[in-house]
């Protein structure tokens, strides 16, 4: 019997091999809603993977002064899509929920209805962008209310390696937030490997010291098609080292470019972290809907299950 997402996710012999997703716009019907969800899975249909990441696109502008590369548009709730993909494809999906626009009452109804309405499981909390603004729930109270509510959830968190550059207690955070209830945690898109790096060696050591197994960490890839599209992910929040963003845009094709990096990227990642015995997985997720970049995501798709299974592989005949 195959297992479930959650079960290989847990069991840290397994790879984990994820595709993130956002939802399509606010008021596209149902029948179009399946035709995207359609469209979606047929890109997918020629590679093996785990399940698909629903993310909960929020405006974010309060993060920061510079504007939005992208306009920002809202989208159906990602349950609606996480459910209609999951019917469709008989896959796992992990569905986001940024908990910070409404009060503990209306995110106790929001479990209530993943459960019961949309027999949905995974998930992961996203806290307010910044601390500016009106919060009316906290991540952690979230994370409270959701232990007082269910155990039926399996609740993963977002880790931030460019967080622990600036100020080196991302480690702490994955910590608290296993304390917390998080089994698992996703990454920001990585393009920066050496901060990734001394993210992953932090939590290893400080885990150890405490005696405490590490959480599987799910590392993010993302390819960029052009000075656009990184526009954007600098605006996200994505660290994108100075000779990285040169050696892409100089390139006589950026997309290939930074197909080249993620793998070298995590390549660097894999065998600085050999050694320790933090369980990794993978994510890819197009940043735009651009085809060209939402092909060239299905190609580092392959590339780096490649690599990981390798890495795994080795893991395991040592």
């Amino acid at each position: 019997m195959a297992l479930s997402l959650k079960e290989k996710i847990v069991d840290t012999k397994q790879g984990v091999y994820l595709i993130g997703t956002t939802p399509p716009k606010i008021g596209t019907d149902k029948a179009q809603l399946k035709v995207i969800a359609e469209k979606l899975l047929g890109r997918l249909h020629e590679i093996e993977y785990d399940g698909v990441i629903i993310y909960d696109i929020q405006d974010e502008s309060s993060r920061t002064n510079q504007a939005r590369p992208f306009a920002f548009k809202q989208t159906v709730d990602p349950r609606e899509y996480s459910h209609l993909l999951r019917n469709l494809s008989a896959q796992d999906v992990i569905t986001y929920k940024s908990v910070a626009q409404r009060g503990v009452g209306e995110f106790k109804d929001w479990l209530s209805e993943t459960k019961n309405d949309y027999d949905l499981q995974n998930v992961v909390l996203v806290g307010s962008p910044s601390s500016i603004g009106d919060i009316k729930l906290s991540l952690p109270d979230a994370y409270k209310a959701l232990a007082e509510q269910s155990d039926d959830f399996f609740l993963g968190g977002v880790t931030i390696a460019e967080r622990h550059s600036s100020k080196r207690n991302e480690h702490e955070r994955l910590i608290e937030k296993t304390a917390q209830g998080c089994q698992f945690f996703i990454s920001q898109a990585v393009y920066d490997a050496q901060a990734t790096i001394e993210l992953i060696t932090s939590y290893a050591r400080t885990c150890k010291a405490q005696g405490i197994i590490p959480q599987r960490i799910i590392l993010t890839f993302t390819p960029c098609g052009g000075e656009k599209t990184l526009e954007f992910m600098q605006w996200l929040g994505i660290s994108v080292p100075e000779a990285t963003k040169w050696r892409m845009l100089d390139a006589d094709n950026t997309l290939s470019e930074s197909v080249r990096i993620c793998r070298e990227n995590l390549d660097l990642i894999l065998k600085s972290c050999a050694h320790l015995d933090v369980p990794l997985g993978l994510n890819i997720e197009s940043l735009t809907n651009r085809k060209e970049e939402i092909d060239a995501s299905i190609n580092l798709y392959r590339l780096l299950k490649a690599i990981m299974e390798l890495n795994l592989a080795e893991k395991q005949i040592a």
